[in-house]
């Protein structure tokens, strides 16, 4: 086993306090980066995070005599709060506006993007004037769709020990629809009181309506129990609210099979950070997959009892659901808590990364620890539809992470992978992940760091929530971040002890101690130092020589005969191959990272390459085709309910089946006639294909 050798804790603490602060290192490393322009005043995105009611717990810990190990149990998790982002355009008028959650309160913040209305590249916090402040509610996670099928996004907005709220979009301005009814049912939306922490949407059922799941962690976040000591007693199950009409919804988790888990005991709940409704396997139907905590409780190997594992649900096509855990290998433990889906490796298969807690936190606990058990990684989807882990290579180890994303950083024609996080872990915050680019050499999947990408240092952040989108329309995307809480300078960043080979190793992975050791072993007192609220960073891509083409999917459900997909386009599956490139396969997903949404409209890199093939796969298996996408289009793609490898009469069939589509999308202003006669031809010679 390869391990770094452990002093004791105290002893070990004691040194970490006397070494002395080293700032990240390491030489610059050439491709995309990022500027932040949230600290730049006049932007006007002035968030900050007020603490969650259970910080005054900690505070009370703070002002003991003595601050113990096992403390540790009975102290807060996420005491200053767990935020989330969504990219989210409210207003509908081109440009992505940003919401981003807060504590109890203040106002969660939605900062209305004017680049669009007046060619500002600036922000305006609207959330009190359109209705989705949520002020009294200690806010998790938020994912966004359009659950009415009306024309605009509506946005859940997530509780922690609190009912959850769902606001109804009435055209730009929202109101509480939470307790909505249809005279037979009363919706169930708000899920009780529940510690929520993601959601995502998606059609389960194949109705033409966005369900939502929600992931669930354990009861009462005051404390600890759960992640340190008691592996299932406290956790909540995740819920499955499937849309019954009129924006009621009715919990069916049980019914569906999502409790059902592989390798977990029945009738037993895990931890659950991140969620994502999918077609990972390209079936024509949405599947859940959920990143679940094994935190501090020691895996089976270790004499201890599994439960972190990526859980997979897949469906059946009805929208019940069957584990397929440990048949598709995911059953690796692990402290999962981000998740984020794309074809890393260009085989036309959707992969995934789940972010962990790293390979520092752990040895300096003191507790068994092996290279490579809780490592941030990817896992590479086979012929088979199974997950194969080929490990990180060059990469050796890696920082502790919460929210990821999937992006193009540099437009080169494959998927990059972005991941934050921090953790107020007790005696000490991990300030381990300065923030990380994993850059994807030509489709290999052979993630090297590129460290010099981000302009900021990180570790200083307590990152939660991370989200994507183009937020500057210069085809390219941008990373916004938000952290629950900041140590601004000069709070002395000490590297973590243990040293693997890898490029995160000291001086870079640190902790901040808020403890100090005493003579006793395992006892500290408070370090003195104080924490600022957390911070929201915008870190726009600086760009470069390569073009994209910006795809953004509508479903034509009571929109266009025959059209079967939310309005949102919510679960489509988008092929982009650069002439003479390697396709790239991402989906488009309703609420995935951690606590957070992606924008549903994604710039897709072509390198130097003028056009690209566009694929696109409907919840359902129809599949649409567009020849000849030019570097620098902005499409909205609409659902065309004729599958060009469906079974037809002929080519006349189709064609008219096709055309009467485009029509219908014309008369409804989503394409104008040059581009209906560029999908028609399009459309026409995909069925011509053998």
């Amino acid at each position: 086993m390869h391990q770094p050798s452990r002093p004791s804790v105290a002893l070990l603490a004691l040194a970490l306090i006397l070494a002395s602060t080293v700032l990240a290192g390491g030489a610059a490393a050439s491709g995309p980066s990022f500027v932040d322009v949230a600290a730049n005043p006049a932007t006007g995105l002035t968030y900050e995070r007020t603490p969650s009611a259970r910080e005054a717990v900690f505070e009370a810990l703070r002002q003991q005599p003595f601050y113990t190990l096992a403390d540790v149990a009975f102290s807060p998790i996420k005491a200053r709060g767990a935020p989330g982002i969504a990219l989210i355009d409210y207003d509908g008028d081109g440009d992505l506006d940003v919401y981003v959650t807060n504590g109890p309160g203040t106002a969660n913040s939605l900062f209305e993007n004017r680049l669009v209305p007046d060619g500002s590249f600036t922000f305006v916090d609207v959330a009190v004037a359109v209705g989705v402040d949520a002020t009294a509610q200690d806010t998790s996670g938020v994912c966004f769709g359009d659950l009415d099928n009306d024309g605009d996004p509506d946005l859940l907005a997530l509780g922690t020990g609190e009912p959850n709220r769902l606001f109804e979009n009435l055209g730009g301005t929202f109101v509480d629809a939470t307790g909505a009814t249809n005279g037979l049912l009363a919706s169930e939306i708000g899920g009780g009181y529940h510690w929520s922490s993601s959601c995502s949407m998606g059609d389960v059922d194949g109705d033409g309506l966005l369900d939502v799941f929600v992931g669930n962690a354990f009861h009462d976040w005051s404390q600890q129990l759960a992640i340190v000591a008691v592996p299932f007693a406290q956790n909540e199950p995740d819920q499955l609210f499937l849309n019954r009409g009129g924006l009621v919804f009715e919990e069916v988790g049980q019914a569906a099979g999502i409790h059902d888990l592989g390798g977990i005991p029945p009738g037993f709940y895990t931890i659950t950070w991140a969620t994502g409704l999918l077609d990972y396997d390209g079936d024509g139907d949405v599947d859940i997959i959920h990143a679940d905590d094994q935190a501090a409780v020691p895996p089976a190997r270790y004499g201890g009892v599994d439960r972190g594992y990526i859980q997979i649900h897949d469906n059946d096509g009805s929208g019940h659901f069957v584990s397929t855990t440990l048949a598709a290998g995911t059953n690796k433990t692990g402290q999962w808590m981000g998740l984020s889906f794309g074809d890393f490796n260009c085989d036309g298969r959707i992969d995934l990364f789940g972010s962990n807690v790293g390979d520092y936190l752990i040895p300096l606990f003191g507790g068994p620890y092996a290279l490579g058990d809780s490592t941030s990684r990817w896992f590479l989807q086979s012929s088979a539809g199974g997950f194969d882990d080929p490990g990180v290579g060059a990469i050796v180890g890696t920082p502790f992470g919460w929210g990821t994303v999937p992006l193009d950083a540099d437009n080169d024609g494959d998927l990059d992978i972005v991941y934050h996080g921090g953790l107020d872990a007790g005696p000490f915050v991990d300030a381990s992940n300065p923030g990380v680019l994993f850059e994807n050499p030509d489709c290999s999947a052979q993630f090297t760091w590129n460290d010099a990408a981000f302009a900021i240092d990180h570790r200083r952040r307590n990152v939660q929530g991370v989200a994507v989108g183009d937020l500057d329309q210069d085809g390219y995307a941008d990373v916004l971040s938000v952290s629950n809480f900041n140590f601004p300078a000069p709070a002395p960043l000490v590297p973590y002890p243990a040293l693997w080979g890898s490029p995160f190793d000291a001086p870079l992975a640190s902790i901040v101690a808020t403890f100090v050791p005493t003579a006793t072993p395992g006892v500290f007192v408070p370090s003195g130092l104080q924490q600022s609220n957390g911070s929201l960073v915008v870190e726009i891509n600086q760009g470069g020589g390569n073009g994209s083409v910006v795809l953004e999917p509508r479903g034509g459900a009571g929109l266009v005969s025959g059209g079967a997909v939310n309005r949102s386009g919510i679960g489509a599956v988008f092929t982009v191959t650069p002439q003479g490139g390697k396709p790239v396969t991402r989906p488009v997903m309703g609420g995935s990272s951690y606590a957070s949404e992606d924008a549903l409209v994604q710039p897709y890199g072509l390198g130097a390459a003028k056009r690209a093939t566009v694929e696109v796969l409907w919840p359902g298996g129809v599949r649409n085709r567009l020849y000849g996408a030019r570097a620098g289009e902005r499409w909205v793609f609409p659902e065309i309910p004729c599958s060009y490898d469906g079974d037809w009469s002929g080519p006349a069939a189709y064609g008219a089946c096709v055309r009467a589509a485009l029509d219908e999308w014309v008369a409804a202003g989503v394409l104008t006639d040059g581009q209906r006669a560029r999908l028609l031809s399009s459309a026409l010679h995909a069925f011509a294909q053998p």
